[in-house]
């Protein structure tokens, strides 16, 4: 569905990532890991059209996201981005911004399948219940479901997060990625998702790009990916890879440096 050949672009004329190659497959839930700095939300940038490349290309379904029209694009890839914007209005009201990109040229207001719609989005995501709240005095994790919703409410074929779960707990993390899986697997919605944490990648994501220093130091699933020798080197820590008992997927473990500094004395 999405194809980054040889994407290099930045800001003015610092260049943050360069020469970045990978492809992401049709319902397929891809993650984008590496360190602070690396280039990840750069390249989100680039992915939803806010900064545009410097040279290569990015395909969406085979056609250049340069071509495609502002209103076709919206139709086809939402955004979630990391914090979710505060504003006075409701859930309901928020989800139905969702809607706009389906407007025709002389509509101004929502139609009844617009609000069918945004409800149904509502009722995937848990959020029907919240519909009258304001989005101000909903939490960290009831504001980014609403995103989510907000987003599905785009009918998107493509859905770009941006550490949607960086400052929830982990209660609210599993409930958000485990959501995002069962899009995919449900409704064959293809998730491109820059996130920090490994472990969170290793057991939702199906493939993953691991930046370094504004390149791709390795594609592939959490087996090819999250193994020690590659986190040690691109995150300059020490670790240890151990497998999730349940799962069975790689787990990365921290070892602080007074711990180093014990062993090494002993």
């Amino acid at each position: 569905m999405l194809e980054i050949n040889n994407l290099t672009c930045g800001y003015g004329a610092k260049i943050i990532i360069s020469a970045v190659s990978f492809q992401v497959n049709s319902g397929e839930f891809f993650g984008v890991i590496g360190p602070n700095g690396s280039g990840k939300s750069t390249l989100l940038r680039a992915l939803s059209r806010v900064i545009k490349p410097m040279s290569g290309r990015i395909t969406l379904n085979g056609r250049d996201t340069a071509e495609i029209s502002a209103r076709d694009f919206a139709c086809q890839t939402a955004v979630v981005s990391q914090l979710v914007p505060v504003a006075p209005m409701t859930v309901e009201e928020f989800v139905l911004l969702g809607r706009i990109p389906h407007f025709n040229s002389l509509q101004f207001a929502e139609t009844r399948q617009d609000i069918e719609v945004a409800r149904q989005c509502m009722g995937i995501t848990d959020t029907l219940r919240l519909k009258d709240r304001s989005i101000d005095q909903l939490s960290g994790g009831e504001r980014q479901l609403a995103q989510i919703a907000r987003a599905l409410a785009q009918q998107p074929k493509l859905l770009l997060l941006d550490e949607p779960t960086a400052h929830l707990d982990i209660t609210h993390q599993v409930m958000v990625m485990d959501l995002l899986k069962k899009l995919v697997r449900e409704m064959g919605l293809t998730v491109v998702m820059v996130l920090h944490d490994l472990n969170l990648g290793s057991e939702y994501c199906d493939r993953m790009t691991l930046i370094s220093e504004g390149r791709v130091y390795r594609t592939g699933t959490a087996q090819d990916v999250i193994a020690y020798q590659v986190i040690e080197k691109v995150y300059k820590t020490v670790v240890v890879v151990d497998k999730n008992p349940v799962s069975g997927q790689p787990h990365v473990l921290i070892v602080p440096e007074e711990v180093l500094r014990k062993k090494r004395s002993l």
